[in-house]
């Protein structure tokens, strides 16, 4: 990774959750990977999330995981954070892939909380502290009960920004109360996990967004996040209410892989919009839905 200025977190401001793109036969294209990671990065992203929820890691091998964190990380590794995602719900699985990942040179970790198996919360502290004991990069946790069906508790997080690695969390739990005390007795860095409410996290303090619809409006997300640094309020809120619309389209109508894959299909970036069971892709009400929010925000594709 190279030298980061001291005003800018080491894991970037604007980072996207990668899709994992596949061949027609459903394999990784590990090609198609490292373009659009180029892609991304040329347009803004200063930091990817690779085989997080948005890049379909319950569905991958370790191998694929291993050659995906690989493939992003030959393609701009000078250029961005390559951040890997490692969680899964079992401990000892986590850092036996996380460790492989660290060997690679990433820049650092995403890890979900456990699902599943609904841990206590001493539960997920230990399982999260041991993860991180046994690499020697930066972790960014991921709170998303949504998908885990538990929440990291503030008590928890407090706790677990004492271990050095520990270091930033993505947020997908939109609890304000919770994330400003957790802010205000720690130094974790926190980004929106939610891609409709980056203005907010931001006015809260988060230094960024890790986000999928990033995929398709690259640009204008950094240009958001650039204008709230800039204490350019009233660009930041224009921005925002013209993403809305894209957002909807690409978070709301059918799931954000499935979406962002249709979406960079329609732009020309990806060959293909194939996803592995369960998902599916989106039928043809759904289309013209997803169409019809691209629309009014702006994007049209025959």
């Amino acid at each position: 990774m190279a030298e980061t200025p001291a005003n800018i977190p080491a894991l970037g401001t604007l980072l996207t959750a990668m899709v994992t793109p596949f061949t027609q036969d459903g394999k990784v294209d590990y090609q198609q990977a490292a373009e659009l990671a180029g892609k991304l990065v040329d347009d803004g992203c200063d930091g990817l999330v690779v085989t997080g929820t948005t890049g379909e890691t319950s569905t991958l091998t370790d191998e694929e995981n291993l050659g995906m964190f690989r493939a992003v990380k030959e393609a701009v590794g000078g250029r961005a954070a390559i951040i890997a995602g490692t969680g899964t719900n079992d401990t000892a699985h986590s850092v036996h892939l996380s460790q492989q990942a660290a060997a690679l040179g990433v820049d650092g970790l995403l890890l979900v909380t456990p699902y599943y198996n609904k841990p206590s919360q001493a539960g997920v502290r230990a399982h999260f502290e041991t993860i991180a004991s046994a690499v020697d990069v930066p972790v960014m946790l991921y709170d998303i009960p949504g998908r885990s069906s538990i929440a990291i508790a503030p008590e928890t997080m407090i706790r677990l920004a004492q271990h050095p690695n520990i270091v930033a969390v993505k947020d997908a739990k939109a609890d304000f109360t919770a994330a400003t005390r957790v802010m205000a007795e720690t130094d974790l860095l926190f980004y929106s996990g939610d891609d409709g409410l980056t203005l907010p996290w931001m006015a809260l303090g988060a230094v960024g967004l890790v986000g999928v619809t990033t995929h398709v409006a690259t640009r204008r997300f950094r240009e958001l996040i650039d204008a709230v640094n800039a204490n350019d309020l009233g660009t930041a809120r224009k921005i925002n209410f013209e993403l809305e619309p894209v957002v909807r389209a690409t978070m709301t109508r059918v799931q954000g892989a499935v979406a962002a894959k249709q979406i960079l299909k329609w732009q020309g970036v990806l060959p293909n919009s194939i996803v592995r069971l369960p998902l599916v892709e989106p039928d043809e009400a759904e289309i013209e839905t997803i169409r019809g929010d691209l629309a009014e925000g702006g994007l049209v594709f025959s």
